[in-house]
């Protein structure tokens, strides 16, 4: 039996919804539409199945899916990589393996937090669903919130009003942030707390809402970050996302400044104002 057929329907219905005959390269097939993009029969042939085929898929009647066949899928209906992994993701087998106790504690990884202690600008380290495992002090200065280990930096984005207040362009940056978390949950579909927080997002925020219902899928990408700061006024970051091969349950989110910026010359003065608050 496959891991989540109802998700893999909904993923492959949002794909081809947002993909029209013309940027797939094919003429409409006659008659009246009823869908806004490709119909499940045009896709079929696109990707070089039976319409009987490519049904029984969406609508989770098949057992299993070959990698051939994922790969045609992925191609007509133009996914990218980290797409194409959601989709392996989705139809995977039933792991038979019992699930991992997703009550355990999760523990920062040393080699990380080595690479925060050597860095001076605002960092965090976070694990699965979002947790906070550390952060340094010019972080929680630019953000304007403890960030305690252990916290959730996502009911922080989501949740607390301050964080669309900081972040001028918070659309930006939280959109992505939905997709990678429905990127993780493709990844660990037993995972009951990510699941409960999912719903906790989705109920207490309309835009996450939103952006889950369009099934779009993000691997942490690098997003600039525009911060409205209180004290040191106008703050612009490059975000970017460092991992380790042997956990990629842990990443380092380091905010990078460009060199003689605005930004870089009023981080020392944040980080001494912060030392004195």
């Amino acid at each position: 039996m496959p891991a989540d057929r109802t998700a893999l329907g909904a993923f492959l219905r949002s794909r081809r919804d947002g993909l029209t005959p013309a940027q797939a390269g094919i003429e409409p097939f006659p008659g009246p539409r009823r869908v806004p993009g490709l119909r499940r029969e045009e896709l079929a042939v696109l990707a070089g199945l039976s319409s009987d085929h490519y049904s029984r898929i969406e609508q989770g009647r098949q057992p299993t899916i070959s990698e051939d066949v994922m790969e045609a899928l992925s191609r007509a209906l133009g996914l990218d990589g980290v797409e194409r992994e959601h989709l392996r993701d989705l139809a995977a087998p039933v792991r038979r393996t019992p699930p991992r106790d997703d009550s355990a504690s999760q523990q920062a990884d040393p080699g990380l937090l080595r690479m925060m202690d050597n860095l001076d600008v605002p960092v965090l380290l976070l694990g699965r669903r979002g947790v906070v495992l550390a952060r340094n002090a010019l972080l929680t200065a630019v953000l304007g919130a403890p960030m305690e280990p252990g916290s959730s930096f996502l009911r922080w984005l989501f949740l607390d009003p301050l964080a669309r207040e900081r972040i001028v362009n918070w659309a930006d940056f939280a959109a992505p942030a939905v997709g990678a978390m429905r990127y993780e949950v493709g990844r660990h579909p037993g995972d009951r707390r990510l699941a409960t927080l999912v719903a906790e997002l989705r109920a207490g925020d309309p835009d996450v809402a939103r952006w889950w219902d369009d099934h779009g899928v993000t691997d942490r990408t690098s997003v600039g970050k525009r911060i409205a700061h209180p004290v040191a006024g106008p703050l612009e970051f490059g975000i970017e996302s460092v991992g380790k091969p042997h956990d990629p349950e842990q990443r380092l989110i380091v905010y990078t400044v460009e060199t003689d910026s605005s930004t870089a010359r009023n981080l020392p003065l944040l980080a001494a104002w912060e030392t004195v608050a």
